[in-house]
């Protein structure tokens, strides 16, 4: 695929991780979404759903790659691209190596936790895994920073005024 069709095509697939974003902040949670994509079908999508759920494991990765797993019942999932509007964390990168992910896409950087550079280089440079993962960043980066930002400027201000909002 020439490089002007896959950009194309990174930014419609995340467009659609952010749509997800914006659901999971819509139930209070930390707006990331993802999608898993396979020969440019959405076979799985997910959004961060750990207050909701209590589950300190579903972010939007892990939920993806769940629905992924499910509906091509394997839990491998080779040839298909991850696509998440936030930069990975250690225990989402170790859950897409072992799904066998071909390529993650992530929009924003996390200078916190991020697991693909940012702070840990856990995807795609860490030889000690049997499998590698192409890592592509910065797709529609401003979007997914903007409601990032957003998301927490507006909790700050509800904790400063006095709010238990989670």
């Amino acid at each position: 695929m020439p490089a002007s069709d896959r950009e194309l095509t990174d930014q419609q697939f995340m467009q659609h991780a952010l749509l997800l974003a914006e659901r999971a902040e819509s139930q209070g949670e930390v707006p990331v979404g993802a999608v898993v994509v396979l020969h440019d079908q959405i076979i799985g999508e997910g959004w961060n759903q750990p207050i909701t759920l209590q589950d300190p494991t579903a972010h939007a990765e892990i939920m993806a790659l769940r629905d992924a797993a499910s509906n091509r019942g394997n839990y491998r999932l080779p040839e298909t691209t991850l696509y998440v509007t936030l930069e990975p964390c250690p225990m989402c990168a170790g859950a897409i190596v072992h799904a066998r992910v071909a390529r993650v896409v992530y929009a924003a950087s996390d200078p916190k936790g991020g697991a693909a550079g940012s702070v840990f280089k856990l995807l795609p440079t860490d030889e000690r895994f049997n499998h590698r993962v192409v890592v592509d960043g910065g797709v529609l980066q401003a979007a997914s920073t903007a409601l990032l930002r957003d998301f927490f400027r507006r909790k700050r201000t509800e904790q400063k005024n006095g709010s238990n909002n989670q």
